[in-house]
């Protein structure tokens, strides 16, 4: 019986095609521009976001400090959500590196920004403060999908505020699935957008930085500084354009296999957890009970969870319906 992993869609192992697709792969240099299928890679995801150019990274924190980096000055500021990645879950990078000062905001239910409470913290041109330079957002954030309708309202409130807005979009094609509306429908709202491969699209490895090419060239440049100049990483744009041309629709699966976990979770006495909330791979819940005891009753049937206070359960390329009934049956069996 194999290992039912719902810590991430991190976890994913490429397919056989993804596999054979990067040993088939033609490679060159990438620090000399050569290789053709890093180059196809960047041309692919930046014509799929409406963008002018992309920038293939290793990660998706390495995409976003580069976007970061490239925007803003040092002691310039970033507006952000308090939980959003690129401000919590990123070591400080654009602090400690890059020396530009967050603004973390906290967050509504629906995982956006308020932008009246934004427009406040917006630093006045004064030496007393850092210049405020640019918003980022998140999509999606928690699972939840930005209103198509606040993207909008974004986009002008940076315009009337001569702010730049970046997307950190390491899930953005679960939220455009889960929208039913082609991808740039999202990020044609913004300068900059992240766009993660090794998340919900199953790819082992990168992110895809997309913007004007002035831009890219700031950040390729960046990314030189921090240690991202890669070779012959044509094997690993490999990975990532089977995953953007055969992983994309499919991501409606992940988020029906989701839903149907809640569903069942939900029914259990001892789990906080409404499914009406879960709109695309990933769940939240509360517990009762020590989690440390659930953690390793799971592990006993080949079931793998964050152990942390808060259950969250992410569902991905590699979990099927089957792995969904048997994880249901196995939270039943410990309540």
């Amino acid at each position: 019986m194999k290992w039912i992993d719902l810590r991430s869609d991190t976890v994913t192992k490429p397919t056989d095609s993804m596999r054979r697709a990067m040993a088939q792969a033609d490679v060159g240099d990438d620090v000399y521009g050569e290789d053709p299928t890093v180059n196809l890679l960047e041309k692919t995801t930046a014509k799929m976001t409406g963008m002018e150019a992309g920038l293939f990274c290793t990660s998706g924190t390495q995409s976003n400090l580069l976007a970061l980096m490239a925007h803003c000055n040092r002691g310039d500021e970033y507006i952000v959500g308090q939980l959003a990645h690129t401000y919590r879950y990123e070591g400080g990078g654009a602090a400690v590196l890059g020396s530009i000062q967050p603004q973390p905001l906290d967050l509504e239910p629906d995982g956006t920004l308020d932008l009246e409470k934004v427009a406040r913290f917006i630093k006045p041109d004064d030496f007393h403060f850092a210049k405020t330079r640019l918003l980022c957002l998140e999509n999606t954030q928690g699972g939840k999908v930005l209103p198509m309708d606040y993207l909008e309202q974004a986009r002008t409130f940076v315009n009337t505020h001569n702010l730049l807005l970046h997307l950190d979009g390491a899930r953005v094609f679960n939220a455009a699935v889960k929208s039913n509306v082609d991808v740039q429908k999202i990020t044609r709202h913004f300068d900059t957008v992240s766009c993660c491969l090794s998340k919900g699209l199953g790819a082992p490895v990168g992110s895809v930085l997309c913007g004007p090419k002035n831009f890219i060239q700031t950040a390729r440049r960046w990314r030189k500084v921090l240690g991202g100049g890669m070779r012959q990483a044509g094997i690993l744009a490999a990975a990532g354009l089977h995953a953007l041309e055969h992983h994309v629709n499919r991501l409606g699966q992940d988020h029906e296999n989701a839903q149907r976990l809640a569903t069942g979770l939900s029914q259990i006495n001892g789990i906080d957890l409404n499914p009406g909330g879960v709109q695309t791979n990933i769940l939240f819940a509360d517990i009762k009970g020590d989690i440390s005891k659930l953690y390793q009753h799971l592990r006993a049937e080949r079931i793998l969870i964050d152990p942390s206070n808060h259950l969250r359960l992410v569902t991905h390329l590699d979990i099927d319906r089957q792995d969904i009934e048997h994880t249901i049956g196995a939270f039943h069996s410990f309540y």
